[in-house]
């Protein structure tokens, strides 16, 4: 048989690919050493677009030599800003490496390989696929998200695996709908409309399906892994139609998914680029596929998934809703019953579907799941909803107050609110900002994901999901902010005290080694995001009067707001915290339970990591709130006066 890679020192990494007939020729990556040598190779075309608003078509030809050494084009978007995770991140533009793409509709599905060198088409080690967020920008080829550490990680554990990250058309290249796009696609063909760049994920995971076997993948074992929108996008995959006849995917991991419940249709959507081509002088679907890409970056901010009656199966909202309005619903057996059973996997794909006991969890036993009810571990951040500090910063006690019963549309549900809350028209301004957080963040991220997972737990017959909540600091931002999980998973980005920095188009292998989503409203174009003027207080984010286990630390009484009582990353913490992530997250991929799923795992703050009792979630997380305040109200009110603060007051 075949061997396709070949591994020669000093020589250019090569894959010699047997089905697909051609060489891709990789780099060396900058973590490559003598005793874990890695490759990558990068810009992969894995579709084409024919046409702007077109479904994507998977590539199956390719010349005899692919030079894969530089990173593909990117969805247009808006040039000359950082991404959300640089601006969350709190980082100086002096500590961010150069990254110059290029920016192209048509060219920009492609992916990047990182992996072991060494391997071949019998290898057959797991694939990581990272689904990135950040809403109308970023890219699967950020040094935020390089595989590098996690895949010399994985090798040192005896867990190899290769690591895809991709990218995929945002905005409104990648979630423009309408009747009158809908017709358009029709026209060729193509069932239901929008969803471009759900679309596309999913053609990237029909390419890795066919041809991952040659770079030393296993194509019956692939984790999804993302996080902000594109967790929710994950989200979204798992509730498709198409992953209960044909699932392409074998395990999923969600970190702080925005989700969004109330999901426009075809009509809804519509509504919004008649306005747009209105504002854009055009009246045709032709006209608008004319116009130049950087006419129509600034417009797909408020544009994401649609409900098209296609992509999503029949009843998906009844995932997100919580677990109680399921027992008073007369239909309750019937929404809740599982989705119809998928078509029948090969037995390959069966066994790699099982989740075997790791050898640390006590009591994990063998799981057996349906194959389109793939194990889950999900979680969040305590202060996800830092995400819209700045246009929440913004609020006055007043202008909330009214706001809050204006979406209500009801005296006693604001009130429930307000109080549970404690924001009033006397609450001070100075600290106002405090309880819209977390209001918002209950509302957008930290209830839904409950929810998410409860029903995705009830659905696996009780078994198959791992829950976690990430309270570490960050290293630079000392708080746990969205997106600070990344830092310690991807380890690219160096503690404040070392002194290396990153510059080029690589993140620098000293920088590396000490650490070995915009949503459509997240970033309104009224507000600006100057690092220098923005100014971030946090207070508990995590409420709840409970004891504490062992090694056990609670959020109740501590004032972050006083720079005196934040406590610093120091690298003990950082490595305690981010070797536990990577190894959890390895294991999952290789198909064991990454701790006993009858516990929660936390993940900070100070260091602290492990499992615990349920009952302490009650103190990370407001679950009485949740369970006294926001399922009387439902996840639709809910979520609309979440998406209602988090952008801020109304401009005058």
């Amino acid at each position: 048989m075949p061997v396709s890679q070949i591994i020669t020192p000093g020589l250019v990494p090569e894959v010699h690919h047997v089905v697909l007939d051609t060489t891709f020729r990789g780099i060396e990556h900058p973590l490559s050493a003598a005793d874990v040598p890695i490759h990558q190779y990068r810009g992969i075309k894995y579709a084409s677009v024919p046409a702007r608003f077109r479904q994507s078509k998977l590539v199956t030809k390719y010349p005899p030599l692919v030079d894969a050494a530089k990173y593909g084009p990117i969805c247009p978007q808006v040039k000359n800003m950082k991404s959300f995770e640089e601006t969350i991140f709190g980082l100086s533009d002096e500590d961010l490496p150069t990254q110059v793409f290029k920016h192209n509709e048509f060219e920009c599905l492609n992916l990047n390989i990182t992996c072991p060198a060494g391997l071949n088409s019998h290898s057959h080690i797991p694939v990581m696929v990272w689904v990135h967020g950040g809403g109308d920008r970023g890219c699967g080829s950020s040094w935020v998200y390089d595989g590098g550490a996690l895949v010399r990680k994985s090798v040192l554990l005896g867990k190899p695996v290769i690591m895809v990250t991709f990218n995929f058309r945002l905005g409104l290249f990648g979630f423009a709908s309408g009747t009158q796009l809908r017709e358009d696609n029709r026209s060729v063909g193509e069932e239901g409309v929008g969803n471009y760049g759900l679309r596309d994920q999913r053609k990237l995971l029909e390419w890795l399906h066919y041809y991952i076997a040659d770079f030393g993948g296993d194509p019956h074992n692939i984790t999804l892994f993302g996080e902000s929108t594109g967790a929710a996008d994950i989200i979204y995959h798992l509730l498709s139609a198409e992953n209960e006849t044909r699932p392409l995917f074998h395990r999923a991991i969600v970190q702080s998914a925005v989700i969004d419940y109330d999901l426009p249709d075809a009509a809804s959507a519509g509504w919004q680029l008649s306005r747009l081509m209105s504002t854009l002088h055009v009246s045709t679907i032709d006209q608008l596929r004319h116009l130049d890409a950087d006419q129509l970056v600034k417009f797909g901010q408020t544009l994401r998934v649609v409900d098209d009656g296609v992509f999503l199966r029949h009843g998906w909202k009844d995932s997100l809703i919580p677990e109680n309005a399921h027992k008073h619903h007369h239909h309750s057996e019937h929404h809740f019953s599982a989705p119809k059973a998928a078509a029948r996997s090969s037995r390959s794909s069966q066994s790699r579907s099982r989740v075997r006991p790791s050898s640390t969890p006590s009591g994990s036993v063998s799981i057996r799941l349906p194959s389109h009810l793939q194990p889950l571990i999900i979680g969040d951040c305590a202060g996800d909803s830092l995400l819209w500090s700045t246009p929440i910063s913004y609020w006055t006690a007043a202008g909330v107050t009214r706001r809050l019963k204006a979406i209500c549309t009801s005296l006693s549900k604001a009130n429930g609110l307000l109080h549970a809350y404690d924001i009033s028209s006397y609450t001070p301004d100075e600290e106002i900002g405090d309880h819209v957080l977390e209001l918002v963040n209950d509302a957008r991220i930290a209830w839904p994901t409950e929810c998410f997972a409860n029903n995705a737990r009830t659905l696996r017959g009780g078994r198959g999901v791992w829950r976690y909540v990430f309270d570490q600091e960050g290293p630079i931002r000392p708080i746990p902010h969205h997106a600070v999980d990344l830092m310690y998973l991807f380890d690219n980005v160096s503690l404040p005290d070392s002194n290396s920095t990153r510059s080029g188009d690589e993140p620098s292998s000293s920088t590396m080694s000490l650490a070995g989503s915009s949503p459509d409203d997240m970033w309104p174009e009224s507000f600006t995001f100057d690092d220098d003027a923005e100014e971030v207080k946090y207070s508990s984010v995590a409420k709840g009067d409970v004891d504490i286990e062992a090694m056990e630390v609670d959020y109740e009484g501590r004032d972050f707001s006083s720079a005196w009582a934040i406590p610093m990353v120091d690298e003990y913490s950082y490595t305690r915290v981010r070797d536990t992530m990577q190894e959890r997250w390895l294991s999952f991929a290789h198909g064991e339970a990454p701790w006993n799923e009858d516990k929660i795992f936390v993940f900070g703050p100070e260091g602290e990591t492990g499992e615990r009792t349920k009952w302490i979630f009650d103190g990370r997380r407001r679950k009485k709130v949740w369970r006294e305040t926001l399922e009387p109200l439902g996840m639709q009110l809910v979520q609309k006066v979440g998406v209602e603060l988090s952008r801020g007051p109304p401009l005058k």
